[in-house]
């Protein structure tokens, strides 16, 4: 779920997070090794692995079509053209976590799709080619169409507790040992649907 932290904080450990909840559930002893990840307002699917073995695997299948992630946002605003590919480098911007496009910045390549629209918000399905921190919501705020609720890239809102509109809604891999394709949908949050019914 959104709000959920993916590591504990070192000034507050008894805060629950992803790495404790795994531990918890894979055993004692137990290290889960983490092959994507999810920013704490962000809701949906990820990859853990529970050896190093694993991990490796699936890591050097993240960005081939071995392995596919999609999203879905609500963004605010209007997206022109209604399907493309945004291509802009990604930069740390100083100290905190905040990042922007900039032309120094690593290659950061982002798929969407607008799959609906309501009043002046677009549900946005997306694809993505790199893996930069914080990427699909630098990228929405670089073409103008903010996802709803992002404090860093946008506006909050007060019907989006410890989140923003941004799900990880599908993931694909084969698995590296079976050899199976392992393909998962999660349907996306109510609180997002309810975005779009104005």
């Amino acid at each position: 779920p959104a709000g959920v932290a993916m590591h504990p904080k070192a000034d507050d450990a008894s805060a629950p997070s992803l790495a404790a909840m795994l531990t918890n559930y894979l055993g004692e002893g137990s290290v889960p090794h983490f092959v994507s990840r999810l920013d704490k307002g962000t809701s949906g699917l990820l990859i853990a692995a529970k050896s190093g073995y694993v991990h490796d695997r699936l890591r050097r299948a993240l960005h081939s079509s071995d392995l596919r992630r999609e999203y879905r946002a609500v963004a605010v605003g209007r997206v022109e053209p209604p399907c493309g590919v945004i291509d802009a480098p990604i930069a740390r911007l100083g100290a905190g976590a905040k990042r922007a496009v900039c032309p120094g910045g690593q290659r950061a390549v982002t798929h969407y799709r607008v799959e609906q629209t309501a009043g002046n918000r677009a549900l946005i399905r997306l694809r993505l080619e790199t893996g930069r921190t914080h990427q699909i919501r630098v990228h929405l705020s670089h073409i103008g169409c903010p996802i709803c609720g992002d404090y860093l890239y946008g506006r909050e809102l007060p019907e989006l507790k410890d989140r923003f509109a941004l799900h990880s809604a599908r993931l694909r891999c084969i698995q590296p040992v079976t050899g199976e394709t392992v393909n998962i949908v999660e349907p996306m949050p109510e609180a997002m649907e309810k975005l779009l019914c104005v």
